[in-house]
């Protein structure tokens, strides 16, 4: 029997204890969280478009790619998206090495005569303008504006000038006109200001050109007018036959023959492409050991005159009195380079019994020097004997260097 309260009434309903959450039970895993439902199709095949555009974020790429494993209208359709995002693409350099084009050409012209035989003393010119042609094809319209700084070594100090990709290729294209002028094809510079005039040299020659496109206001780089001269002296020379090598390019205060002529245009191809590619960072490498040679060879011909120059200004001491003559010995050492006897006093003297100094130098630094991008004193050189002789000669042959 239950007792009541107050003698009597209505028992007072009982308070129901709270129960603990499912999660807070004792002895109860945790129900795992809800994986998202997988896209539906119609959202798959909406992304599509993205997709084929690799606009769509990695986990859209998944579920797309293989959504299109099981359905074949959306890869049939997808297909059609990537060819169609194909077409609106910009042409681009299919290049897979920046170097893929002159190693081929090098291959090429290593290993199969060409149709029209180019004879050896052009074939440095040949060889270059082709290589830097391939440089200017894989830079930018851009680049050609980027800055390059022309050096050279003149009255006893080096000497700059600056100027961009364009203006180097305009000063290529107007002192090749010289051996153009030369063979009768007409000069590039002729109609600005009276450029065929003798002595209108080189820098000259160049300042001209600039100043002629600077006044026309045209921007544009001179590629092709310079490709296209190339191509044709190369082609001139080789129909004119053998007694063409020896013909006179007049270079202002003096002349060269064409196959010497060539070769020097060769050299200053390759160094005003290391200019461009320095300022564009561009891989570029030298030229060929045997074409190299060659260059070497016409700077070593050349030194003798140099030294003459040097005395006739008083830059240099007096010719040895009297006796047989003295000769320097230079040895270029690298792919290319060889050992020579320099005359210091008289053509005679160029023979070992007449040595009284030594100069030994890598390829690539003794070009540098002749270039005038470094000076005899920054060279580095090795060096036994006369130290007046040897310096008389590094110093020759940084004043071959010009504009």
């Amino acid at each position: 029997m239950t007792g009541t309260v107050g003698g009597g009434g209505r028992a007072p309903s009982r308070v129901p204890r709270p129960r603990p959450a499912a999660d807070d039970s004792p002895g109860r895993v945790p129900a795992p969280p809800r994986e998202p439902s997988p896209p539906s199709h119609a959202t798959l095949r909406s992304l599509l478009g993205a997709w084929a555009l690799a606009a769509c974020s990695a986990e859209e790429t998944s579920a797309v790619e293989a959504h299109l494993t099981e359905c074949a209208p959306c890869a049939d359709e997808a297909l059609r998206l990537r060819d169609a995002v194909g077409l609106l693409h910009s042409e681009r350099d299919l290049d897979l090495d920046p170097l893929l084009r002159s190693r081929v050409l090098e291959t090429c012209l290593d290993r199969r005569p060409a149709r029209v035989p180019v004879p050896e003393w052009a074939g440095p010119y040949d060889a270059e303008t082709a290589r830097l042609d391939a440089l200017l094809r894989d830079i930018g319209r851009a680049e050609w504006r980027a800055p390059v700084r022309l050096r050279w070594f003149a009255g006893g100090r080096r000497v700059d000038r600056p100027t961009d990709v364009a203006g180097v290729i305009g000063h290529l294209l107007a002192v090749d006109g010289l051996v153009a002028a030369a063979l009768g094809l007409g000069d590039p510079v002729g109609p600005y200001g009276g450029a065929a005039r003798s002595p209108y040299g080189p820098a000259e020659r160049t300042e001209a050109f600039w100043r002629a496109l600077a006044e026309g206001g045209d921007g544009r780089c001179p590629r092709e007018p310079w490709r296209d001269q190339a191509h044709t002296l190369v082609r001139t020379v080789s129909f004119a036959g053998r007694g063409v090598a020896e013909l006179p390019v007049p270079y202002g205060p003096f002349s060269l023959p064409l196959r010497d002529a060539l070769l020097e245009r060769a050299f200053e191809c390759w160094v005003h492409a290391e200019d461009i590619a320095s300022a564009v960072d561009y891989p570029y490498d030298p030229p060929s050991g045997a074409h190299l040679r060659g260059m070497v060879d016409l700077v070593v011909r050349l030194l003798p005159a140099a030294l003459a120059g040097r005395r006739r200004a008083g830059l240099a001491g007096p010719a040895g009195a009297g006796g047989p003559g003295r000769s320097l010995r230079l040895e270029v050492e690298g792919a290319g380079g060889g050992q020579w006897h320099v005359a210091l006093d008289h053509p005679a003297a160029a023979r070992p019994e007449r040595e009284v100094a030594l100069v030994a130098l890598d390829r690539l630094e003794f070009c540098r020097l002749v270039a005038g991008r470094v000076t005899p004193e920054e060279a580095a050189v090795g060096e036994a004997g006369d130290r007046e002789a040897i310096r008389e000669v590094l110093y020759a042959a940084a004043s071959l260097s010009r504009m």
